[in-house]
C-alpha cells in the first residue's frame, strides 16, 4: 500500500509521532513500504531494531512482522503498517497501554508487590509489564486479558528487565519457550537469565531493616569483600555447619 492509500486520519496520526526512533521507523515505512532489521542497524545505527518497533506501537500504529531475505541470504524480520482500521482507538504511551481494570485484576491476583524483587510497592509505583516480551511473542502488540501472562514491577526492575532482554541472545531468535523458562519471565520458577546459566536474589531493605544493612556493609568492609560476596560467604557457613 502507498503512501497516497492510506485514509487521511491514518497519515495524520503517523505524521503526529515526533519522537525521533518512532519517527525514523514511520518515515522510512512511508517512503519504501516496508523497513528490515538490517535497515535498522545498518541505515540507522538501532542494535536492538524491536526496540524501534515497540515505540511505532506504542503510539497506537499497527505493525506487521514478515519475513524477508537479508543481504547475507538469511531470512530476517521486516515491518510494515497493518490496516488502519487497526489503530488502537487511545494513542499508548508506554505502560499506558493498559488499562486500569487490567491492572486490578493483575494485583488481586499477585498483589501490590514488584514480581522481581518481591517487596510491597505503592500501586502508583507499580508498572504492568508483558512476562514474555511481545517482541518475543510476535502478538504484533496486541494486548490479552490473561491475568497470567503479565506481571507487576516498580521502575528499577521493569529498566532492568529491559535492558537485559534486549541484550540477550534470544532477542534475535525469538523462541518463546527460552523466554518462558527465564528469570525476567517468570522469577518464581526458571532455569537461566538471559540465555545465562545463573541464578540471583534480588534484597531490598527498608525502615527498620535499614539498620542491619548498614551492619552488613560494615561487616563486609571488616573482611574486605563487596556485600554480594560476604552474603554468600555468610550463607555457606551457615549451611556448612548446618550439614556437619
Amino acid at each position: 500500500m502507498s503512501k497516497n492509500d492510506y485514509p487521511k486520519e491514518f497519515i495524520k496520526l503517523l505524521k503526529s509521532v515526533k519522537a525521533k526512533r518512532p519517527k525514523t521507523v514511520i518515515d522510512h515505512i512511508l517512503q519504501h513500504g516496508q523497513i528490515t532489521t538490517e535497515e535498522l542497524k545498518d541505515t540507522y545505527g538501532y542494535n536492538h531494531p524491536p526496540r524501534a518497533i515497540r515505540d511505532v506501537r506504542e503510539q497506537g500504529i499497527p505493525i506487521i512482522t514478515f519475513r524477508v531475505t537479508g543481504s547475507d541470504g538469511r531470512k530476517i524480520a521486516a515491518y510494515k503498517f497493518g490496516a488502519p482500521s487497526e489503530v488502537r482507538a487511545a494513542q499508548l504511551s508506554g505502560r499506558t497501554a493498559f488499562s486500569s481494570n487490567l491492572k486490578d485484576a493483575v494485583i488481586e491476583k499477585y498483589g501490590a508487590r514488584c514480581n522481581i524483587y518481591l517487596e510491597p510497592f505503592p500501586v502508583r509505583e507499580l508498572q504492568i509489564d508483558h512476562r514474555i516480551p511481545f517482541e518475543i511473542a510476535d502478538d504484533n502488540g496486541q494486548l490479552t486479558d490473561n491475568v497470567t501472562e503479565y506481571m507487576l514491577l516498580c521502575a528499577s526492575a521493569n529498566r532492568a528487565k529491559s535492558w537485559s532482554c534486549e541484550n540477550c541472545p534470544n532477542w534475535q531468535s525469538n523462541d518463546v519457550s527460552a523466554c518462558a523458562s527465564c528469570y525476567w519471565a517468570y522469577p518464581e520458577s526458571y532455569s537461566h537469565i538471559a540465555m545465562r546459566d545463573i541464578r540471583r536474589v534480588d534484597l531490598l531493605w527498608s525502615g527498620e531493616e535499614i539498620a542491619d544493612y548498614d551492619t552488613l556493609i560494615q561487616e563486609a568492609e571488616k573482611v574486605k569483600e563487596d556485600a554480594p560476596e560476604y552474603v554468600k560467604n555468610v550463607l555457606r557457613n551457615h549451611f556448612k555447619n548446618k550439614s556437619s
